[in-house]
């Protein structure tokens, strides 16, 4: 169509025509909305990143989320779009390997595999004679082995476009090509208003598939969406005359170490593509020229040289052939190498479907879950990777480009559990960043802020010591672990979310949006669930009940914007106000048997449970600051949390450190606290995400049936696919998993692991894992797929440290200082 037809209102108006947007377009119309949707391109559909992308797909992917996205679309291209749509995709179903040449290379791959067998994938660990079996033109120098998914292949990006667009055309999705948009503004009434070249169109929704456009076109709406456009080499050579009488397309070759990308057939030629590990180009800072419709770059030959001529090595047959085509095109990259799939950041009905650098691999999937997000109020996968809020606006310009190129140079890294990424940091550093640093600490980012996640003590290296296995810092970790548990320790948790709700109406508001009983009294403390319509959870918060009509919320830091969302789109006509405290706010929390002696030091009010209750909330003087102190532990301990304002956080510390050094006190960091909440059995962010109700968490005693709250008659469902289930499994050596691998009864998948750590505590490894109801009856002989390995476990029916949870409400006489 062309844009002179433009409707005046629509319910959804998509802006951008490549695999994204026409992919949402597509989705959308298979949930129900074809009729009432719009996709609007400035020029030819594919016309941006997408047709020039290498089409290749992989189940080779460590994410459960991703990996169900990758299966699905691997199932589109290869027989399912073309079946409904009429229309041909080109699949190359040739399958493909990715190998490895060192033990850490080897490890990846392993624990690859065993999250390949919780999805129920086709994927295999191989040694270099089944590559040589099927790839025999592959030099196989070094390679250890290989991780072979059969069923992966490549496809033409611009026929499953089309394709994608022909199956919403066919279900009501109007598409208008050579119709730029101009602008998107927000009425006042909450519609959002496209105005084009052609006309303005009234919607619902509006969705940004903008492509290398997005970031400028979130602008237009005062958004700040960040990512950067890194251009990308892949070769086509002469014809290879190897090639020309083969009876199947050879397997497609990953090669992360050598050649830093993929190597495959193209018809009767040879295809490489490399990300290249240093010197990475970013272009279009600013603004990506409207003009720019199937644009390429030249070919910088230098800057991929020495990755080039490695592929040359790696495939002898090419090394006489001359490159007959080069293709050096711009692609999307967000800071952390994760699309941007969901709501936008602080407003209403705009989504993202943008900053994907895997188009054809990721595309379909993602734009699937996108759609039933929108349609039905949550996605069936875990969107926390993606969600465009985890971004704050400490994403500046400046900062996206140096993520994006740091993030560039690791696609073809290892990606190790844990992996830290350093570049543009420190971004929101706490009052204590720089003591704690020059303490042995090494940080982590969240959400911007510098959060410790275990301390160098002992002649071990301050930096992070990456492996699939245990590593110098699993033993710091078990002494914090140690520390808290039989004498005291602190730790800086200014990096949670801080968000104060006020107001007249702030009890009414909270209380319909929560599933636990609010707290009731001045000074009392709630933990509880927000969830969406459709019951799943949205995040967990604690809740202090600061005066009559002043709540105090804490959660984890990446939801901050989520829940400032969740607050401001649902508030109706409450008279509430909403701030933001995390900026100004810090906090510590004080952790151990002797945490009450430590605390009573500092401050004169009475901290027994007579005066102090466990979860209640007091307002105390600490090193002459007014600090409120939470009674409440998340290692499980006897234990208080401390918030005040930035400026007292330096004086508290040093004084409760003071009064800690005659009873041991330990600095800890993150991974001592989830390894402490695992042995108490606390469920977190990985466990409690929008794939599930609180039924399947198994949460359902934090909520009330005797009140209403959203999204009540879909949480308290019975009829569970899964449920969430503490599991003790089996300790083996140094290598412990790390999520997603499959849980096995009588040999058959049931589940998959979630969080996973060694409980340095009680000497086993302990994980949450998602299994179905039948096998999560206490007791349940199981078996965790760990690294390729079956490994024994049991279903625990209580937490496996301080079952009865008597420690934290321990009222222990105080010693007199």
């Amino acid at each position: 169509m062309s844009g002179k037809n433009l409707p005046s209102q629509a319910r959804v108006v998509i802006v951008g025509g490549g695999v994204m947007g026409v992919g949402l377009a597509y989705h959308l119309a298979h949930e129900g909305w074809g009729d009432d949707t719009v996709l609007l391109e400035k020029a030819e559909l594919t016309s941006g990143s997408t047709w020039h992308a290498a089409g290749q797909i992989t189940h080779s992917t460590s994410s459960f989320g991703l990996g169900k996205c990758v299966d699905y679309n691997i199932g589109l291209y290869s027989g399912a779009l073309e079946a409904e749509t009429g229309q041909p995709v080109t699949w190359h179903g040739c399958g493909s390997f990715r190998l490895a040449y060192t033990e850490d290379e080897m490890d990846w791959l392993r624990h690859t595999l065993s999250v390949g067998h919780s999805l129920g994938f086709n994927i295999e660990l191989v040694g270099p004679e089944k590559v040589a079996e099927l790839h025999p033109f592959y030099n196989l120098d070094g390679v250890l082995g290989a991780l072979y998914t059969p069923d992966d292949g490549h496809v033409d990006p611009t026929n499953v476009t089309m394709a994608m667009a022909t199956g919403a055309r066919q279900k009501g999705v109007r598409i208008f090509r050579n119709c730029r948009v101009t602008n998107i503004t927000q009425a006042a009434n909450g519609e959002w208003r496209v105005e084009t070249e052609q006309g303005t169109i009234t919607c619902e929704h509006v969705v940004n598939a903008g492509g290398t456009y997005a970031r400028q076109m979130g602008e237009w709406s005062g958004l700040q969406l960040p990512m950067t456009s890194m251009t990308h080499h892949f070769f086509v050579t002469e014809p290879v005359p190897e090639f020309q009488n083969l009876d199947k397309e050879l397997p497609v070759i990953r090669d992360d170490r050598k050649v830093s990308g993929y190597i495959r057939m193209e018809q009767n030629r040879g295809l490489i593509g490399i990300y290249e590990k240093e010197n990475p180009n970013s272009v279009w800072h600013d603004h990506c020229p409207w003009e720019y419709e199937n644009w390429l770059f030249d070919a910088d030959y230098d800057r991929v040289m020495p990755w080039l001529e490695e592929s040359l090595n790696r495939m002898p047959i090419f090394a006489e052939l001359g490159i007959q085509r080069d293709v050096h095109g711009a692609i999307s990259h967000p800071p952390d190498g994760n699309p941007l799939i969901g709501p936008a950041p602080g407003v209403r009905n705009y989504w993202c479907c943008c900053g994907t650098q895997i188009g054809i691999g990721w595309g379909p999937g993602l734009t699937r879950e996108l759609a039933r997000w929108m349609v039905h109020g949550a996605a069936d996968i875990s969107m926390r990777e993606y969600d465009p809020r985890r971004f704050g606006n400490y994403a500046t310009k400046d900062w996206q480009v140096i993520k994006a190129e740091e993030d560039y140079c690791l696609r073809h890294e290892i990606p190790f559990p844990h992996f830290n990424r350093l570049a543009g940091r420190p971004v929101k550093p706490s009052p204590l960043h720089d003591l704690l640093n020059s303490k042995g600490a090494v940080h982590e980012e969240v959400y911007g802020f510098e959060r410790p996640r275990w301390f160098a003590r002992h002649g071990v290296a301050q930096r992070d010591h990456y492996s699939f296995r245990r590593t110098p810092a699993d033993d710091m970790v078990a002494a914090e672990v140690k520390a808290v548990r039989e004498r005291v320790g602190i730790m800086d948790v200014t990096a949670f979310t801080k968000v104060e709700v006020s107001g007249p109406d702030a009890y009414a508001l909270l209380d319909r949006l929560t599933a636990n009983r609010m707290p009731q009294k001045t000074g009392s403390i709630t933990l509880t669930h927000m969830l969406n319509r459709r019951g799943r959870i949205e995040l967990e918060t604690t809740i202090v009940r600061m005066a009559e009509d002043r709540f105090y919320l804490v959660c984890a830091a990446f939801f901050e914007q989520r829940l400032l969302d969740h607050l401001t789109q649902q508030r109706a006509d409450e008279d509430v106000q909403i701030t933001a405290l995390s900026a100004d706010w810090s906090a510590l929390s004080l952790n151990g048997p002797r945490s009450r002696d430590v605390l009573s030091r500092c401050t004169g009010a009475d901290l027994s449970n007579a005066g102090l209750r466990w979860l209640s909330a007091q307002q105390i003087t600490v090193a002459g600051h007014p600090v409120w102190a939470f009674r409440m532990s998340y290692a499980g301990e006897l234990g208080w949390e401390l918030h005040m304002p930035n400026a007292a956080c330096l004086d508290v510390y040093t004084a409760l450190w003071a009064a800690g050094e005659p009873y041991g006190i330990a600095d800890y960091g993150s991974f001592a606290m989830n390894v402490m909440r695992m042995e108490k059995g606390f469920k977190g962010a990985g466990e409690l995400t929008n794939e599930v109700t609180l039924a399947e968490a198994d949460v359902l005693r934090f909520a009330r049936t005797d009140k209403d709250y959203l999204g009540k008659d879909k949480t308290l469902n019975t009829d569970l696919p899964w449920i969430c289930a503490n599991l003790e499994i089996d300790p083996d050596g140094e290598i412990d998993g790390h999520g997603g691998e499959a849980v096995l009864l009588d040999g058959r998948v049931i589940g998959s692991t979630a969080s996973v750590v060694y409980g340095h505590t009680v000497g086993k490894i302990l994980a949450f894992a998602y299994i179905k109801p039948e096998a999560a009856t206490p007791g349940t002989a199981l078996q965790v797929v760990i690294h390729g390995t079956p490994r024994a476990a049991r279903v625990l029916s209580e937490p496996a440290y301080d079952p009865d949870s008597k420690l934290p409400r321990t009222d222990t006489v105080l010693e007199t200082a």
